[in-house]
């Protein structure tokens, strides 16, 4: 692959001017529609014993991170071949893994409802799961605040963070899976976590290997986040002390990586 750096540089432009086309099919959704079928199957066999919906969960987890990751590694191999057409879908596909824009957009239209309640909690509720009807504005705005922070994580520096690991293996073992492979393999995983990483009822079980490898992919990340924040920002003199105040504040928090983010 070449330039692989560079194509990850350009998607990232592309995603923060223009971001995720409302009216296109997004890979997400088709992962999605996947983790749905899985699951369906996955149920109809294990039922309600314990051992076998976790062993479900093991064989989905891996079908769709690992099948993912293939096709996302298929569409470079076919991106090398075609240099001009390749590189403007490579493009494309790694601005799809990213959530930036979109992320901005939802929550500005959240901030923009107040002070109308009512419009505001609608809104909120298309980005948080939890429940949104007698929010009073104060609440409002915490909800939005953690929801962006932790969803910039999610949606935005991690899976970055497995581009540039995925261009960096591409320099120095060509033919290894590269940016793309490798970040849809973590939206993969992060969908996985979104649909059926809960602890309640047969997810308990079967959501416990997409949501322990969530954690995984997101836990260096989350924390290259806390600790370079204060360099973006322009207070570099901060960064050890905030980076310290994120990781104790942060362990309170049942997710290894949400409260350090947040």
């Amino acid at each position: 692959m070449q330039h692989p750096a560079l194509l990850v540089t350009v998607a990232c432009g592309w995603d923060r001017l223009w971001g995720d086309p409302r009216w296109s099919l997004h890979p997400v959704q088709v992962m999605g529609w996947v983790i749905q079928r899985l699951r369906s199957l996955a149920e109809a066999w294990a039922g309600d014993i314990p051992w076998k919906l976790r062993f479900s969960g093991f064989l989905l987890t891996g079908t769709l991170v690992v099948g993912s990751g293939f096709v996302g590694w298929l569409v470079e191999r076919w991106a090398e071949r075609q240099p001009l057409l390749g590189m403007g879908v490579m493009v494309v596909a790694l601005a799809s893994a990213l959530a930036g824009r979109s992320l901005e957009r939802a929550v500005r239209e959240v901030l923009e409802a107040l002070p109308n309640l009512a419009l505001a909690r609608s809104r909120l509720a298309w980005i948080v799961g939890r429940e949104v009807e007698y929010l009073p504005e104060g609440e409002i705005l915490r909800a939005a605040a953690e929801t962006t922070a932790e969803n910039a994580v999610d949606g935005l520096f991690a899976p970055l963070f497995w581009m540039m690991v995925g261009a960096t293996l591409v320099v120095f073992w060509p033919g290894a899976p590269g940016p793309l492979s490798l970040a849809w393999m973590f939206k993969a995983s992060s969908t996985l976590d979104s649909m059926v990483g809960y602890r309640r009822g047969r997810l308990r079980w079967l959501g416990t290997a997409g949501a322990r490898l969530d954690d995984g992919l997101t836990w260096i990340p989350a924390r290259l986040v806390a600790f370079t924040l204060p360099w973006a920002t322009g207070q570099p003199w901060t960064f050890w002390r905030s980076f310290r105040l994120a990781l104790r504040e942060g362990a309170a928090d049942p997710s290894p990586n949400a409260g350090v983010s947040q």
